[in-house]
């Protein structure tokens, strides 16, 4: 399977099959076996073939992410293999969108470099979606839908949104009791259409559209919305991410528990992403597990809002992997933070 993937790759690159073959250093008819072999397995012709050159069916054009993912996994699985007795070392650059870096992501880089001192990051906070191989990124924290098939995704998180105002706010205008009454309350929105994003929508409301609300401040920041939240300005639907610390403070008041979301599904997604074929992928892994630990399976930003009691990452963090035993802490990693990504 591995030498017929090989083999796969080196034709779709090439459109050739002698060419794929003298790239390999093998014998047309040995690539051409490989070839059939992996369409019988598959089910379904991945090449169309012409006497001048060879082009990738519909099939093939699908096929070709996964095939490069798989084998940039086994290649990832054997660098774990060969490295298991070396220190984790080196600069390992990481980007996430601008609220969450501070204050999620940068705590859980704390108890990184205590693991390993011998790595440093260059941490970047930017809500711009960058280019990561040309902006020579490791890791990305991304939020919402991802739309490069080329990248390792790793989920982190699943999104929950919560409807909150603060108790002056409360005071003055009165509680909504269920999700129709925040049509009649001042909310606070984004400058796009409401309905282009999830939320306010609820399960069972509007057909599972986003309500028409409306106010007299829109918003197109996360966390401005959430200091208009706090101010009194009005009603605000954030992700728990946001506003967790501030609800289990008694700051703002969490609103409408039983409205689930319309789609909780169709929620964007906390992942963690990564190009496969860089040389620093152990140590992007390591830290990928290290964020996936300290955040926990349910996020510790959720829990707050269980249990009313503010938290942050897990700082124990993962067992290592079996590498040896890091220096003394006294080595310490550095944090470098740009502006932008």
């Amino acid at each position: 399977m591995i030498d017929a993937l090989t083999s796969f790759l080196a034709v779709a690159s090439a459109g050739n099959f002698s060419l794929a073959a003298k790239a390999q250093s093998v014998a047309v008819s040995s690539v051409t076996r490989k070839i059939a072999w992996l369409e019988a397995e598959v089910g379904t012709r991945l090449f169309h073939r012409s006497s001048r050159r060879v082009m990738l069916t519909d099939a093939g054009e699908q096929f070709l992410p996964r095939a490069r993912n798989i084998l940039a996994e086994l290649a990832q699985a054997k660098a774990a293999l060969a490295s298991i007795n070396d220190d984790p070392r080196g600069l390992l650059t990481v980007t996430a969108p601008t609220i969450f870096g501070r204050r999620h992501l940068a705590p859980a880089i704390a108890g990184f470099l205590e693991r390993y001192p011998m790595i440093e990051i260059d941490l970047r906070v930017s809500d711009a979606i960058v280019d990561l191989s040309e902006q020579r990124i490791d890791v990305a924290v991304r939020i919402g839908v991802l739309t490069d098939g080329d990248l390792l995704a790793t989920r982190l998180a699943t999104q929950r949104l919560v409807v909150c105002a603060s108790p002056a706010y409360l005071a003055r205008h009165g509680r909504p009791e269920r999700p129709e009454d925040l049509l009649r309350h001042n909310c606070i929105v984004t400058p796009a259409p409401v309905q282009a994003g999830p939320a306010w929508r609820f399960e069972g409301v509007n057909r599972g559209a986003a309500l028409a609300v409306h106010g007299s401040l829109r918003i197109d920041d996360k966390d401005c919305m959430l200091q208009a939240a706090l101010a009194g300005v009005g009603i605000a639907h954030l992700a728990s991410w946001v506003c967790s610390a501030d609800v289990a403070a008694g700051r703002l008041v969490a609103l409408l528990p039983d409205a689930a979301a319309a789609d909780p599904r169709a929620l964007p997604a906390i992942h963690a992403v990564r190009m496969p074929g860089r040389s620093f992928e152990a140590k992007a892994q390591l830290f990928i597990a290290h964020l996936r630990d300290a955040i926990g399976a349910t996020p510790y930003w959720d829990r707050a809002l269980e249990t009313g009691r503010a938290a942050g990452p897990a700082t124990a963090g993962p067992q290592p992997l079996p590498v040896s035993a890091p220096r003394s802490a006294a080595a310490g990693g550095r944090v470098r933070r740009a502006a932008r990504a």
